[in-house]
């Protein structure tokens, strides 16, 4: 489904995430930053790829309740260790136990992103899987980098577009901004898709 707006509508990203926040802002229109305030707590027996689909779509839903006009992106990223998902591990030493559990093995982070209008009934999510293979890192070196980076806020402790890019040895994705946390492709299509203009001129101040 495609909406044909008659306005311009406000563009919201439902994240307090300034990952996130940069990568939107590379589109060059305006939005809005609103806290979803969701609990991501995974439901018992929850796949990763499931979970990230449904974080996505319950933040975009949770701001849109609140803004019915706008347009609300939503978006989450799981690091899938063979069928184990790894979140944000927030503590140095649950950092250190994630790089541990991932050297030397491929880990999938899938990030979902999810676009929602309630007043035109638009809705629409996908999903971007990112298949990364670590290398068997020693103890040293994942100190050391946490020691440097302190990715603390990232899914799976691998910031990706910092120091984190020395800990792997390829990354295999068809939308290469969703390792760092969304997915810029499919999150245009789904925007215009919305009725949100992309590459359009400016209009005059």
């Amino acid at each position: 489904m495609t909406i044909t707006l008659s306005k311009s509508r406000q563009l919201i990203l439902g994240s307090t995430s300034a990952y996130r926040r940069e990568l939107l802002a590379r589109l060059h229109i305006p939005f809005e930053v609103a806290a979803p305030d969701v609990d991501e707590t995974p439901l018992p027996g929850e796949a990763p790829n499931e979970m990230a689909k449904r974080l996505s779509l319950a933040k975009a839903r949770a701001v849109a309740v609140r803004f019915p006009q706008a347009v609300v992106i939503g978006s989450d990223q799981v690091a899938d260790l063979n069928g184990l998902s790894l979140g944000k591990p927030g503590t140095h030493d649950k950092a250190v136990a994630q790089l541990r559990h991932m050297r030397g093995q491929t880990v999938v982070f899938q990030t979902a992103v999810a676009v929602v209008c309630l007043e035109t009934g638009f809705e629409q999510r996908s999903l971007a899987a990112v298949r990364v293979k670590f290398r068997d890192l020693t103890n040293d070196e994942i100190e050391n980098y946490l020691q440097i980076e302190k990715p603390y806020d990232c899914a799976g402790s691998a910031k990706s577009e910092g120091l984190g890019i020395a800990l792997l040895d390829a990354i295999d994705s068809d939308d290469p901004t969703a390792l760092i946390g969304l997915p810029l492709i499919r999150t245009c299509q789904m925007l215009r898709a919305a009725g949100v203009a992309l590459l359009s001129p400016k209009e005059a101040a």
